[in-house]
């Protein structure tokens, strides 16, 4: 008896429960009624400028703006225009018209306060569907070990002096290999030699090469570390892309890894196809030496000449922790550093040993040379002389421009790359190609859902009208979660994946209803047919929904761009079709049916009558 009643209260619970997660899905479905709008965003630093002038230029140019909007507080002014996917026309246009540098093409929500208050947001569209660029880069992993290598090479060349060997000449790094030569020196200082470097460096490995007249060693890193920093090179490349994108306050971006040495990112809505290039394809590296009178490394100055540099350098850009882009009392532009903690001891001690010498500060960037082979360009582009004890926060300069201060910033903000990186694929795809697709998409999604709607009701009458009223409850869910889950984006195979979510949980519905004929051919009464129907229904739901779920999670785990895109709406699809098709249309079928009225010939006609 109390198993009875706990099925009894469970079964009278279920329905509040079905209401609650579908009202959820619906609440968070709502934002993609409210789409975002493109706004151009003029700030002048001179005279204000005002809106009737900017309206009449975008007048002239046939460049309609539906409205335009003056700041006073800031001497902002806002345009929307009638037509989004001309906004990059809109944004030169008035750049040169106007004659300022600060017209940016932003996109703006217009969810309202009360749904942003509950962090929802409209549904995030792909690249085929919002316009925007495709970058596919190469992380030069070779790169990043050889610099590895020269910082070993660096260490071996002290403890050659350490040691007091002589007779040893230790070469240029090849093929990911730094050649030692021995001529003269004494086997004994050679084995303790080795024996330090083995103590230091347990990944390194030594292979001993015997001539006539002199020994060779060939130092390198052994397999399992060079895998793990090329590992580690590519995972801090996304890392650090990933911030560089958040810089350009870009919040839709997709950054993922390609295969082994390969990131995608797809930036939707981006109008300025070249200023992202040129700030997520950035290689520059900063680091500050001291200078050294004999010996030392030498590197280009950028006021002409050279500078001898100690090659290990104080720190480096990953112990900065913050950096601003501002001017001095000249007005030339610089950049203030705060260093992490850490950075700012190292800074500290090595301040309170050299007040009165010079430091220098070694700005390093990767470029593709007329071969096509990435070589680093290295200059110094300070040299300032330490006056007192400096700690965490302090300013460089030389830096030539304010916009090159604002991006060596940005750069320094989210971190320097340990590997270059190349631009080996580019797509853009405008706006206006975009919403087209949407519009194709949509209407395509629209047709099926019609054609499926009017089959239903034509073969199944009231049962018809629980698989229609189910379907629209699946496809709310489905625009709920997909909103709701973080990192889905929603491209062209995706809408493709969505039409065909429909004619999966159709065949859920048509599997059930036909058990159900089946059993009132049989004699059932129809609640009886109806309960029966489902239970015998449900293993072959099951077994086909699991075989397309493997499918689509196969998809998931291996496929990129529009391919997981169609993956992860058919995997959320299958959820939905499930939980609407299985769950919800079994507690609406029998508020269709008579329990007691309903016979036979009531309840199921020949295949294609009106009525059941």
């Amino acid at each position: 008896m109390k198993n009875l009643s706990n099925k009894k209260s469970n079964r009278s619970l279920m329905p509040w429960v079905l209401v609650l997660v579908i009202s959820m899905m619906i609440i968070s479905a709502l934002p993609n009624l409210y789409p975002n709008n493109t706004i151009i965003k003029i700030t002048a630093d001179g005279p204000t400028i005002s809106a009737s002038k900017v309206t009449q230029l975008l007048a002239q140019a046939e460049l309609p703006a539906q409205e335009v909007s003056a700041l006073y507080k800031t001497g902002e002014i806002r345009v929307l225009l009638e037509n989004p996917t001309l906004s990059v026309k809109a944004q030169a246009l008035l750049q040169n018209k106007l004659e300022v540098d600060n017209v940016t093409v932003h996109s703006e929500a217009t969810t309202p306060a009360w749904l942003e208050s509950l962090n929802l947001a409209p549904l995030k569209l792909g690249l085929d569907l919002n316009g925007g660029v495709l970058f596919v880069l190469k992380v030069e992993t070779d790169k990043a070990l050889d610099e590895r290598l020269e910082k070993l090479r660096v260490v071996v060349k002290d403890y050659r002096i350490e040691h007091k060997l002589r007779g040893i000449k230790i070469g240029p790094i090849v093929e990911h290999r730094i050649a030692i030569t021995a001529a003269h020196a004494q086997p004994s200082n050679l084995t303790r030699f080795k024996q330090a470097l083995k103590q230091d460096y347990p990944n390194i490995v030594i292979l001993e090469e015997k001539y006539k007249t002199h020994s060779q060693w060939l130092l390198s890193f052994d397999e399992e570390s060079q895998k793990k920093m090329a590992t580690q090179a590519v995972d801090q490349a996304i890392s650090t892309l990933r911030s560089r994108i958040e810089q350009l306050g870009i919040t839709e971006a997709v950054t993922q890894r390609q295969g082994k040495h390969y990131i995608r990112i797809e930036l939707p809505g981006v109008q300025d196809p070249a200023e992202a290039k040129r700030l997520i394809g950035a290689t520059a590296q900063l680091s500050f030496h001291a200078l050294k009178t004999q010996g030392g490394q030498s590197v280009n100055y950028k006021n002409g000449g050279t500078v001898k540099l100690n090659p290990l350098p104080i720190f480096t850009g990953s112990d900065i922790e913050s950096a601003q882009a501002s001017r001095d009392e000249s007005g030339q532009p610089l950049v203030q550093l705060m260093l992490s903690p850490a950075g700012g001891e190292k800074m500290r001690q090595f301040s309170r040993k050299n007040v009165g010498k010079p430091m220098s500060t070694l700005y390093g960037e990767y470029h593709t040379n007329k071969a096509q082979e990435v070589v680093k360009k290295q200059e110094v582009i300070s040299v300032a002389t330490i006056q007192q004890v400096l700690s965490r926060q302090f300013s460089i300069t030389g830096l030539g421009t304010m916009q090159q201060a604002q991006e060596l910033a940005m750069i320094l903000r989210a971190g320097s790359l340990q590997a270059p990186i190349t631009i080996v694929e580019e797509q853009t795809i405008g706006p206006s190609l975009g919403e087209q697709n949407i519009k194709n998409g949509f209407n395509a999604l629209k047709l099926g859902l019609a054609i499926t709607l009017l089959f239903m009701l034509f073969c199944y009458g009231r049962l018809g009208a629980v698989a229609v009223i189910s379907l629209l409850i699946n496809l709310v869910c489905l625009l709920g979660l997909m909103s709701l889950l973080p990192g889905v984006v929603l491209t062209l195979p995706g809408i493709a994946g969505l039409v065909l979510t429909i004619g999966m949980a159709v065949d859920t519905n048509v599997i059930i209803f036909e058990r159900v004929r089946d059993e009132i051919k049989l004699g059932a009464r129809a609640v009886s047919a109806l309960k029966h129907g489902y239970d015998q229904a449900m293993s072959s739901i099951i077994d086909a929904n699991l075989t397309t779920m493997i499918t689509a999670l196969v998809l998931l785990g291996v496929g990129y761009g529009p391919v997981k895109g169609f993956a992860i709406t058919l995997t959320l699809g299958i959820l939905t079709s499930l939980f609407s098709g299985v769950l919800v249309s079994s507690y609406l079928s029998p508020l269709f049916i008579h329990k007691n009225n309903v016979t036979k010939q009531q309840q199921v006609n020949k295949k294609g009558a009106r009525h059941a």
